[in-house]
């Protein structure tokens, strides 16, 4: 009987001793609560839990893509968009995420959907469709500020697809090809000004020399003489002229 009584005691500890252990990855933590108090945070390996004494609560480190709805949001200049994002996150507290907050995943989606809205909400449309960067940066400063709280870190926030109605979608084209329109006056426009200018300065050229006049005169009937289908009528200068006639004067 005495030896029976040892054996059963020994099974019994090497049962408990058996139940007390727990092994964690390297990603994972365990945040233990002896008699419901705080005790200890525990992991990556083997550790030890007493069975009714000591709970934990496991806890993955990894990162989580979180998927955030698509929202309706009303941008300062009163244009309704649809806007949907995704955030990247993990907690660095596990302490924090099981104590402070309930249900830090939810928690986290909830926030990130009013922060969506409350940012976008502060820009125009022209800044959400061209300046996507800076509202990411925007909402991930907003949303890691607001979650240091529950031991989670924001590291990552996208936005995927930004949605308007179609005549809303018209708008915009007709915007846009009005932009290129009057670029394409203003380009046309310079470019007849410098032609201008270049024109002004071989007009003061010529007129400073009036020697490079005539050669300028001459090259022109040289380019035109090549074609023989047709009959040119052209001015001749009054100084060459007079030239001319001087010539032949002296020689008669």
């Amino acid at each position: 009987m005495v030896l029976n009584f040892g054996f059963g005691v020994a099974l019994v500890v090497v049962v408990l001793l058996v139940a007390s252990l727990r092994i964690l990855r390297e990603y994972e933590r365990a945040v233990v609560f002896q008699l419901g108090r705080f005790w200890a945070v525990k992991g990556p390996g083997l550790f030890i839990l007493i069975p009714g004494i000591q709970q934990m609560v496991r806890i993955d480190l990894r990162t989580v893509v979180l998927d955030v709805p698509t929202q309706d949001v009303i941008t300062r200049d009163n244009v309704s968009v649809k806007v949907n994002a995704v955030i990247y996150f993990r907690v660095i507290d596990a302490q924090k995420a099981v104590i402070n907050v309930v249900d830090f995943l939810g928690a986290t989606s909830q926030l990130a959907q009013t922060t969506l809205r409350a940012v976008l909400g502060r820009h125009e449309l022209d800044s959400l469709l061209a300046e996507r960067e800076k509202l990411n940066l925007d909402i991930q400063k907003t949303l890691d500020t607001q979650t240091d709280a529950w031991g989670i870190k924001v590291s990552t926030v996208e936005i995927k697809h930004v949605d308007l109605n179609e005549s809303m979608v018209r708008a915009i084209a007709r915007q846009a090809e009005a932009e290129r329109e009057r670029r394409a006056k203003v380009i046309h426009a310079e470019g007849e000004f410098e032609a201008s200018q270049q024109l002004l300065r071989a007009a003061q050229v010529l007129a400073q020399q009036p020697e490079a006049m005539q050669l300028r005169f001459l090259q022109t009937l040289n380019n035109i003489a090549g074609d023989k289908a047709s009959t040119i009528v052209f001015p001749v200068p009054v100084d060459l002229m007079a030239a001319l006639l001087g010539v032949q004067g002296k020689r008669g």
